[in-house]
């Protein structure tokens, strides 16, 4: 298995839009030719765009985008403007004679705490389709990822910069990649070590952070040092596996499912109950493929792409970024 630029996987355009001045963005993959989709949603508060139509038993066979952004439910409006871009190009599923409409399915950060409260609209949804033109490949601050952080489990000023990151691997002729967003109320490792690449900003482990925690919602007060409720909030990882192997509906969601272990394997803690961490995955179907195979391939490829987020994100909204140090 050997490592690729993730723009190697034929099908697939990636363009960004953000709002660097205050602190959010999206990120848009499309399938101009449609894609067979999944989804596997782990966290509990999630903001999210037509998901149940992935679900095996409804009728929506594929995709044409998937959209990450910033802005929590706010944010879903963009997913809007990613519709009118592809519309405009006659892209879409047939309703009606000349009329088609494009599925677009979306996950949204928390990042309206970072920079200025604002979100991406639905201008910006179709700025980020427009750029996926280039298909150029952008990490850590950048699209969604722009307002991204991780380490916030006590409060902003313990917390550290986080963004959007990619990695894709190949396997014979089976390619899996994946997009990453990291935005994690706690800390980001290498996988599978005790290796911190960023997170809270403390010397408490996370096992005493995560028993403070439990004091101050249970006894409903905190000490200075102690984390925050309130804190615990504002978090969601989101991405998108991509993958030229042919798999069904069903199986995409099985591969979605697969792939978040490899947060599970870099974020500490992850999928929590106000979290609203959502993997998506998607593919062209061109290439015979084992689910297995495809599965090791899908963790590693997020793994990597969660490292790639933390360690290209620049110092910004008076948060430290990994790689400015």
């Amino acid at each position: 298995m050997k490592q690729i630029p993730i723009t190697d996987i034929a099908g697939f355009q990636i363009g960004y839009a953000d709002n660097q001045a205050q602190g959010t963005g999206c990120t848009a993959i499309l399938c101009k030719a449609g894609a067979v989709a999944g989804v596997d949603v782990r966290g509990g508060g999630p903001a999210t765009r037509d998901t149940d139509l992935l679900q095996p038993k409804n009728t929506v066979e594929q995709i044409h985008a998937v959209l990450l952004s910033g802005g929590s439910a706010f944010g879903l409006e963009a997913g809007t403007g990613v519709m009118k871009y592809l519309s405009e190009q006659g892209i879409g599923m047939p309703v009606t004679p000349g009329v088609s409409v494009p599925i677009v399915v979306q996950a949204d950060i928390f990042d309206l705490a970072v920079g200025d409260a604002v979100w991406p609209d639905v201008a910006m949804g179709y700025e980020a389709a427009r750029d996926s033109e280039h298909n150029v490949i952008r990490h850590g601050n950048a699209g969604a990822g722009m307002g991204a952080s991780v380490g916030k489990i006590l409060g902003p000023e313990k917390a550290m910069k986080s963004g959007i990151g990619t990695a894709a691997y190949q396997c014979g002729d089976l390619q899996v990649g994946a997009v990453v967003v990291v935005n994690a109320c706690g800390d980001v490792f290498e996988m599978d070590s005790r290796t911190k690449l960023a997170g809270v900003q403390s010397d408490l482990t996370m096992e005493e952070i995560m028993a403070q925690l439990f004091e101050a919602q249970t006894a409903q007060s905190a000490a200075p040092e102690s984390a925050s409720p309130e804190s615990s909030r504002k978090n969601t990882t989101i991405g998108c596996v991509l993958t030229n192997g042919a798999f069904t509906k069903a199986q995409m969601n099985k591969l979605a499912s697969l792939a978040q272990n490899g947060l599970s394997r870099t974020i500490r803690p992850v999928n929590m109950t106000l979290d609203g961490d959502t993997m998506f995955a998607i593919t062209t179907g061109s290439v015979p493929a084992v689910m297995d195979v495809a599965g090791m391939m899908a963790v590693k490829a997020v793994a990597k792409a969660v490292e790639t987020a933390v360690n290209e994100a620049e110092t910004a909204y008076g948060l430290k970024g990994r790689k400015s140090q």
